[in-house]
């Protein structure tokens, strides 16, 4: 003969209810949520030429296949705020199309400010290209966002040549941005 054990709460080793049990299935805890509370991506629309320090028009979230986990970013003119504080990983993937290939380097940046006024890289990529076509950058960079008043990032894109291309689409990624929340500050 089996014995079935009835629990109506999970105690810690101080005696603290975490998990409490309503009788009818339904349980709550008081543990935290330690999952990913906050995700977004933005993409460029169009494609433009020349560099942009920042990108700063032709900017949409994802409306494709991804919504907003959480409250999300909030751009103005190409400047990203964070919506609370914590660790974020931040991605920028750029797509180029070369039309010099004399051009000495191409590239991107991850720019960020902690007083909403000047900006230092946090993390790019430079490369020299001698040859015509397509290409991508991958950037990436995690920042601790303890102040959202004054911690933004922006996005830069820049090349030696006036006639190089950064591709956008409205419909999928060329070039996006993405945020994820990993966790407190």
């Amino acid at each position: 003969m089996s014995s079935i054990l009835k629990v109506d709460q999970l105690k810690d080793s101080g005696g603290n209810a975490i998990i409490t049990s309503n009788g009818s299935g339904t349980f709550t805890s008081s543990l935290p949520n330690t999952g990913i509370t906050m995700a977004d991506q933005w993409r460029l629309t169009t494609a433009f030429t020349g560099n942009a320090e920042p990108i700063s028009s032709n900017l949409e979230r994802n409306d494709t296949q991804f919504s907003v986990i959480g409250t999300g970013m909030t751009e103005s003119s190409g400047i990203f705020s964070f919506p609370s504080t914590g660790i974020y990983l931040i991605r920028f993937f750029q797509g180029f199309q070369f039309k010099d290939g004399n051009a000495l380097f191409r590239g991107g940046r991850i720019k960020y400010t902690t007083n909403n006024s000047s900006y230092n890289d946090l993390a790019g990529i430079l490369r020299n290209g001698l040859d015509e076509g397509y290409d991508t950058r991958s950037i990436e960079a995690i920042i601790d966002v303890t102040d959202t008043s004054n911690i933004k990032v922006r996005f830069d894109t820049v090349s030696a040549s006036t006639n190089d291309r950064t591709l956008g689409n409205s419909s999928y990624n060329e070039t996006c941005m993405t945020f994820i929340r990993l966790g407190d500050t």
